[in-house]
Parts: structure tokens; C-alpha cells; sequence
């Protein structure tokens, strides 16, 4: 093989890794653009309720988030969002104003309450449907298969019809999808 034969053939893998690697990441929004786009075109919601300090946060977004499989199938279904719980702006969302409410431990904003019942864990999962309305927050870390199951169970509407119980025991992974 020539030196240049072994040039080209780098640069052909060297994109053809970094072409796979931005297509396996999550397109995150905030939760007014994810509303704006929602309401063009309706698509569930998906929101990652996180804080800066919180490390189970930072370990799903290097394992959990960066899983090819859970990355495309969130970029297709769902506007994925990540929502900072103390997030101290105001939040605008579904003709609402969410504002940072300061407490002893450092405060929240109102909307990240609101969606986890005032039961701030971290990370916690929220689903929303296509009109805004909650399905579901599922609190605490999530690995990628415990998190696709769990994705694709709202997504696909399952909730609706299918008993967890039952879902969970005949889930087929995406990647044998």
C-alpha cells in the first residue's frame, strides 16, 4: 500500500467515524424551542431534569445519552430537552412563566417542580405527550437498555395499552429492531 493509498484510506475512516459520531449524538433544545417545534410539528416531549453538581446527571450524558441507538431514536421521536432545575430565568412554557424560587439548599425553578411533583431528584426523566400534558418523571439514573426500554415505552405509545410488566418482559432492543 502506498504512502498515499494509506492517507486517503485514514481520511476516508477518519469521516466516515466523525460523520457516525455527530449523527449519534442527542440534538438537546430548550424547552421554548422544543415547544415551538412541538407545535409546528407535534412530537412527544422528552426532558432531562438535571442540576450542575449532580453526577449521575454527568454519567448519563457519557454513557446513557451517548449510546447511538438512544441518540437517534430521541433525535426522531421526541424533542429532546434539557431543563436545569435551578435554572434561575424566568421559563416561558405552554402560556406559563416559570420563575427560580430561592430556599436554603440554593432554590429551583418552578416548572422543574412542577413536573417532579416537588420531589427534586436528580437526574429525573419527564415525558410529555404532544400536547404538553405530563405522562410521566421517572427520578434517578438510568442505564442505555433500562433508558431505551423506557423511551420507547412512551414513545411508541405503549403506556396506553401495555402493562409495564408485560412490555419490559417482551421488549425487543433496538438494536435487533
Amino acid at each position: 500500500m502506498t504512502r498515499l493509498t494509506k492517507i486517503i484510506a485514514l481520511m476516508f475512516l477518519l469521516t466516515t467515524v466523525a460523520t457516525t459520531v455527530a449523527q449519534a449524538q442527542v440534538k438537546w433544545y430548550s424547552i421554548e424551542e422544543a415547544e415551538v417545534l412541538a407545535r409546528k410539528s407535534p412530537r412527544k416531549i422528552f426532558i432531562k431534569v438535571y442540576t450542575n453538581w449532580c453526577g449521575w446527571c454527568k454519567e448519563m450524558d457519557k454513557s446513557t445519552f451517548a449510546d447511538p441507538n438512544i441518540a437517534k431514536y430521541l433525535n426522531e421521536n421526541y424533542y429532546p430537552v434539557l431543563l436545569n432545575a435551578e435554572n434561575k430565568s424566568n421559563i416561558a412554557f405552554n402560556g406559563n412563566t416559570y420563575k427560580f424560587v430561592a430556599d436554603p439548599k440554593g432554590g429551583y425553578n418552578e416548572l422543574a417542580a412542577f413536573w417532579l411533583k416537588s420531589q427534586m431528584v436528580y437526574p429525573t426523566l419527564v415525558f410529555l405527550d404532544e400536547n404538553f400534558n405530563l405522562i410521566q418523571g421517572i427520578g434517578g439514573y438510568r442505564k442505555a437498555a433500562q433508558f431505551e426500554m423506557i423511551m420507547t415505552y412512551f414513545g411508541e405509545n405503549h403506556h396506553k395499552s401495555t402493562p409495564w410488566a408485560k412490555y419490559e418482559k417482551n421488549y425487543t432492543p433496538l438494536s435487533f429492531k
